[in-house]
């Protein structure tokens, strides 16, 4: 009887638990809606500047930005295409400072958000400040571009594309809390009396355990790198090292920037008068966001669980 009872108190609580918890039939219908207009919100600017991108330049001139052009046309991918060793080796670019700015960072950043983790380590507390302080107060652009320009010597380098923006204290302090609440001491204290070191227990225990922190990192990355036009603004003057998205920017400035091809076998105004110049920007801008766009998928099982870092557990 007794066991009868505690089971029928248990089931009751559940009952009560999950009553209080179930949300409304209106309120459902309300996040749902919500939910759409933020799709909405995010899906229907990359429609349009892909209609724009497909538009002709005499209905983008007649008509304006609009959903329903008066004639589609094609020559801005098709002028991109000619211009193809450009906007490749720009592309290129882009690629290379994404892939190795991200693994760089990566390991940067999850190797001291792990070290600032561990209550043992002596120089934790002034550690801790040298990374919070940067976050509050910045040295500027003067002081970066003295300090990248001609203390390291890095312009006209891939370094100057990679290393400014390889380690940022917000992502130090999100590996810090992850390490810190996921990461139980007792497992490396085991892993410490069976006589691995404090690489052997990084590398081959909390590296695997901590995939969420990791592509959450490496997601933040991955975006940084990919839409950073500014660094190739402020160090890079050989064009052969422009980003995809520093070529977009100098074009939305100067349209003579993709001009000057002494290949074109055209004269400057001749090249001017045959470039779509709105429709090629709209389609540089597709071409920017369709790699990083399909590269998100593969990342939001585990960037969703890294969303829940630092939270308090019930």
């Amino acid at each position: 009887m007794a066991t009868l009872k505690v089971k029928k108190e248990g089931f009751s609580q559940e009952a009560d638990s999950m009553k209080m918890n179930r949300i409304r039939p209106m309120t459902n219908v309300g996040f749902n809606a919500l939910f759409v207009v933020l799709s909405l919100m995010c899906i229907i600017p990359v429609i349009f500047v892909f209609i724009i991108s497909i538009s002709s330049e005499d209905s983008l001139r007649l008509m304006g930005y609009s959903f329903f052009p008066m004639e589609l046309s094609g020559k801005a991918y098709e002028f991109l295409w000619n211009e193809r060793g450009t906007i490749f080796q720009a592309f290129k670019i882009s690629v290379i400072v994404t892939v190795l700015g991200t693994i760089l960072g990566l390991i940067l950043t999850t190797s001291m958000g792990y070290v600032l983790s561990r209550p043992q380590y002596r120089l934790k507390r002034f550690y801790t400040w040298m990374v919070f302080i940067p976050m509050i107060f910045n040295g500027g652009m003067v002081a970066n571009y003295v300090v990248v320009s001609n203390f390291l010597g890095l312009n006209d380098t891939l370094g100057a594309l990679i290393f400014p923006l390889a380690v940022s204290s917000f992502n130090i302090i999100i590996c810090k809390t992850f390490f810190r609440t996921t990461i139980p001491d007792s497992l490396i204290e085991s892993a410490k009396l069976d006589g691995a070191t404090q690489f052997t227990i990084f590398t081959r225990i909390v590296v695997p355990i901590s995939k969420p922190v990791f592509a959450t990192i490496g997601l933040f990355l991955t975006f940084g790198y990919w839409n950073d036009w500014f660094q190739s603004s402020l160090y890079i003057s050989n064009s052969k090292l422009v980003s995809l998205q520093a070529l977009l920017n100098n074009m939305m400035k100067n349209l003579e920037y993709i001009a000057n091809n002494p290949g074109a076998g055209l004269t400057l105004q001749q090249y001017k008068n045959s470039m779509p110049t709105e429709s090629v920007r709209m389609a540089i801008a597709i071409v920017i966001v369709v790699p990083i766009a399909c590269a998100y998928p593969f990342f939001q099982k585990y960037f969703i669980s890294g969303l829940t870092i630092g939270a308090v557990k019930g």
